[in-house]
């Protein structure tokens, strides 16, 4: 790479190597263009570095201390459960680290260069990469943004990296706290919510919304509040913060609910509010980029800007943040760019929460394909009735398949469970391939599992379940 006055011409740039960028980089290769990747922090992103791959680490390892603690039941007795913090992480990062370098790999045979730096355009069609070796100037035909976002903070309360802290601190934890004040219900605090009740702290949640996850299927948002508090979360929904004070290294936090002034205390308090957009500080504006009012990129199906050779992917465009959604939208571009028939469908996109009892949503919810004009049957069978979730200890959830009454078509599939995460792509697959409701019903499904659920469900739909009571159809 020459550092300088000269620039270097290349085929495609990618700003930021996260789940978005570097797939899209991988794919672009493929397909026979030539790739910078440039990446101003660690390949692989907040998803392989902070967020799905550490976060789920954290959430495997105090699932299974919280799972051994009840193991009683099973006949297990196992005494003086202790988490030791440090030895995690020690694992935690071993994982990220060898993720991180087998990414880094694959770039190198697919023949990308990486670029470490940051990029700031200075005019259409070129770049500045600002690192330690200066700055580089590079000329593209296209680039694809995949710059990523980063957590929302409140004005009142600024991230301190001590008291305050964002998800990235609150994996790194070197203790579990005393009390845990989670501000926000999403799925983040939801998940660093149930990892530290899991190890031992005391955890309060509070939300402003009055239902747990709006958008999700109401009957899975109740199962999943009753499970929460269950685990012993204190979650406050419909509460407002009125008023706050740092001393010692403790808060203290007023909040209203339901018209009650309650009095809170905590040595840690988890901003989970949300993630903004990374698209300032890098000449956007200036280059002439179609931004919404939050910063979001406007893009078309195929990933394109109003700016012609200029593509965005993942974080920075309005819409789930998900790495999946990220590393599909990368592969979108890279072959939009090579001139592939490629679009990005935004209906079919699995959504995920690992909770204390994992949620996995995609398709439709009832309520969604009722206000889209379908008459909707939807079909419900509970994990209690399931054989291998009895021999599992997880008897708690249900799976819910939403259909068009007109034509049988599978509109969504909502799961809250064991497993849900993996039990969620026969769903997906349905939804995307525009199955009927028959295709699941008729197909057999290996017994025990969990998959029966998701059979059983479809069944149910047309009054066919065996597993629980239907009431025999009127003629």
């Amino acid at each position: 790479m020459v550092v300088g006055d000269f620039a270097q011409d290349v085929q495609t740039v990618i700003i930021g190597a996260g789940p978005g960028g570097y797939v899209a980089a991988i794919r672009a290769a493929q397909l026979g263009q030539e790739v910078f990747l440039i990446e101003k922090e660690l390949t692989g992103g907040v998803c392989l570095n902070w967020g799905c791959i550490p976060t789920k680490a954290m959430i495997e390892v105090s699932g299974l201390k919280a799972h051994l603690e009840k193991a009683s039941e099973m006949g297990i007795t196992v005494k003086e459960i202790r988490v030791d913090l440090a030895k995690l992480h020690s694992w935690k990062a071993g994982i990220v680290q060898r993720l991180r370098n087998g990414v880094e790999t694959l770039l190198q045979k697919n023949g990308v260069e990486l670029i470490r730096g940051e990029a700031i355009f200075s005019e259409p069609g070129k770049l500045m990469v600002e690192s330690e070796r200066g700055i580089q100037r590079v000329s593209y035909e296209n680039v694809i943004i995949a710059t990523g976002s980063r957590p929302i903070e409140l004005a009142d309360l600024p991230f301190d990296g001590a008291t305050i802290i964002d998800s990235n601190a609150a994996i790194e934890l070197k203790e579990p706290p005393e009390h845990l004040l989670v501000v926000g219900a999403g799925s983040v605090g939801i998940e660093l919510g149930t990892v530290y009740r899991n190890l031992g702290s005391e955890v309060t949640i509070i939300e402003t919304q009055e239902t747990l996850l709006p958008w999700i299927d109401p009957e899975i948002s109740r199962v999943l509040q009753r499970s929460i508090k269950k685990a012993g979360i204190d979650l406050k929904l419909g509460s407002r913060i009125t008023a706050t004070e740092s001393n010692n290294g403790r808060v203290s936090m007023t909040i209203q609910q339901n018209g009650k002034k309650q009095l809170l205390d905590a040595d840690k308090v988890l901003i989970a509010i949300g993630r903004r957009p990374n698209t300032d500080g890098m000449g956007l504006r200036e280059l002439g980029l179609q931004t919404d009012d939050r910063g979001f990129i406007q893009v078309n199906q195929k990933m394109q800007t109003n700016l012609a050779g200029v593509y965005a992917i993942g974080d920075v465009v309005a819409g789930p943040m998900l790495a999946h959604r990220a590393s599909h939208m990368g592969k979108i571009a890279a072959e939009v760019i090579s001139g592939e028939p490629a679009a990005f469908d935004n209906v079919v996109v699995p959504g995920v929460i690992f909770s204390s009892l994992e949620i996995a949503s995609v398709g439709l919810t009832e309520q969604q394909a009722t206000e889209q004009g379908y008459s909707v049957k939807a079909g419900v069978f509970p994990f209690r009735a399931l054989g291998r979730a009895m021999t599992l200890g997880e008897a708690d959830g249900v799976t819910k398949v939403i259909s068009d009454a007109d034509s049988g078509t599978v509109l969504g599939v909502h799961i809250i469970g064991s497993h849900a995460s993996d039990l969620i792509a026969e769903g997906g697959l349905a939804v995307e391939s525009g199955a009927h409701v028959d295709d699941l019903s008729l197909t057999i499904h290996a017994h025990p599992t969990l998959t029966e659920g998701i059979m059983e469900a479809a069944e149910d739909i047309e009054h066919k379940a065996i597993h629980i009571f239907n009431p025999p159809v009127k003629k």
